[in-house]
């Protein structure tokens, strides 16, 4: 099958790309008036995430939970066996994240933010490190409170956001190499290697910094785990800009990527287009045994793992789907066309772009407003300002340190532009577009933000901020 859409693709001889699926079920927008907006940043303490998502015009938050379902998944939801143990939906899950992973000790949980809880419960704690090529917020924070460290090493070329490397979401490998001997191994719960990474930039990871990174930590005997939550978006990266995986089908790709691992933990809300689920897949049986103790405790029993049967059934469903190259084609091809867009009207971004969205570097699209100010954060109020468009800051609000008095800026300034998958058409990025050139005309009078209140952890949540005028 893979093959054949392979053979289609190349088939295609014209320029545009378009969405391989028709529109079979529509919703409205959230229009609302300029003095509206206003008020709702107002009321929302200048933090996205309280705004109602009835009054948001276009929701480029994120991807995850966002994607629209197929017919098949809406179809397998109806086959849902919504028994307590032993459902039928889960031996359908498990099949298929066997097929696709080679791991062989399946465990829903309801979303990525659980297996990370569930691995760091056992794997984490006081005295412990977790190395990776770069944390996200949620598995930051899940590292930490269970009492471990986290450690980034990403390549050096990852914060040059303005020079096109193909794979900038790879980890340092005489950097991971030299942590090792720093912390110890035995020191080392594990490593993680994000693909794709997203943190800086949405990048890919190459095949080969994978095979090699896990050579370095099998050598210390430090286990390996993908985060997965977009694997397929890496592996269709790989095929495009990796020697030598050019005529491989992506299937086949992703499976030698997750053989470089011990396991995964994988948001499934992401590449495998649910609203709502999630799982860890092992090999190791003994931390399979610690990882049901706990899942049952917080999450459900074994087969359910805090999901109904439709979500399994659709989750099921979605990671074939995902693996579909005239979809991958599309996906990767509107977030180079949003990225276009803006390069047009002078705005700094990540590059390349990624794979699932479009970072813009505040830093230097702003570089009036200090970090201490929330730079990203301003831009993304002043998105929603502006046409009632919502981004997400991933900068010094999600990941800065405030201790007492002290302000310990992030590295990074950015602004995601992440794009739910099968959701928008081509007419809404070019607004998308329209609206960041009219700010970009006029950026220099744009102003920052003072934080009120914010906490430890992931403070970006629950922030309240005020424009400093």
């Amino acid at each position: 099958m893979t093959e054949l859409l392979s053979s289609r693709m190349k088939s295609w001889p014209w320029q545009t790309i378009i969405e391989p699926f028709r529109i079979k079920t529509v919703e409205p927008l959230g229009f609302t008036s300029a003095a509206e907006r206003e008020e709702v940043l107002k009321r929302a303490n200048y933090n996205v995430f309280n705004i109602p998502a009835e009054k948001v015009l276009i929701d480029l938050l994120t991807d995850s939970g966002t994607s629209a379902m197929s017919a098949e998944q809406w179809a397998a939801i109806m086959r849902g066996d919504e028994s307590y143990a032993g459902a039928k939906s889960f031996f359908v899950l498990e099949k298929k994240i066997r097929e696709l992973t080679g791991y062989r000790e399946v465990i829903p949980v309801h979303q990525g933010r659980a297996a990370e809880r569930i691995l760091f419960s056992f794997l984490g704690g006081e005295g412990h490190v977790v190395l990776a090529n770069a944390h996200f917020d949620t598995t930051r924070a899940n590292v930490e409170a269970s009492g471990a460290v986290a450690v980034d090493l990403p390549v050096a070329g990852a914060w040059n956001f303005s020079q096109p490397e193909p794979f900038k979401g790879n980890v340092d490998v005489p950097a991971l190499e030299k942590a090792i001997y720093e912390h110890g191994a035995q020191k080392i719960s594990m490593f993680i290697m994000t693909v794709t990474n997203n943190t800086i930039g949405g990048q890919p990871v190459s095949m080969r910094n994978l095979r090699d990174a896990g050579e370095v930590c099998r050598r210390h005997k430090i286990p390996v785990i993908l985060d997965c939550a977009r694997f397929a978006e890496n592996a269709y990266l790989i095929k495009r800009r990796e020697r030598g995986y050019a005529t491989r089908p992506v299937a086949e790709i992703a499976r030698e990527m997750f053989s470089y691992a011990d396991g995964c933990m994988m948001s499934a809300k992401k590449d495998a287009f649910v609203n709502i689920g999630g799982f860890l897949a092992l090999n190791n049986p003994e931390w399979a045994r610690r990882a049901r103790e706990i899942l049952i405790l917080g999450e459900g029993f074994t087969t359910y793992g805090g999901l109904a049967g439709r979500d399994l059934e659709a989750m099921a469903r979605g990671l074939e789907e995902v693996l579909d190259e005239e979809y991958l084609q599309y996906r990767i091809r509107s977030v180079e066309y949003l990225g276009e867009g803006l390069r047009r009207h002078g705005i700094a971004i990540v590059e390349p772009p990624g794979g699932h969205a479009i970072y813009i570097d505040a830093k230097r699209f702003l570089p009036h407003i200090p970090p201490r100010e929330y730079p990203a954060q301003a831009l993304v109020c002043e998105l929603y300002r502006n046409a009632g468009i919502r981004a997400v800051e991933v900068g010094s609000l999600m990941f800065g340190r405030r201790n007492n008095e002290e302000f310990l800026p992030a590295r990074m300034e950015l602004v995601r532009l992440a794009i739910p998958r099968r959701v928008y058409t081509q007419s809404h990025i070019d607004f998308v577009i329209e609206i960041l050139g009219e700010i970009a005309r006029r950026k220099d009078s744009l102003s920052g933000l003072r934080l009120l209140e914010g906490a430890q952890r992931l403070a970006h949540f629950t922030a309240r901020l005020e424009p400093v005028y």
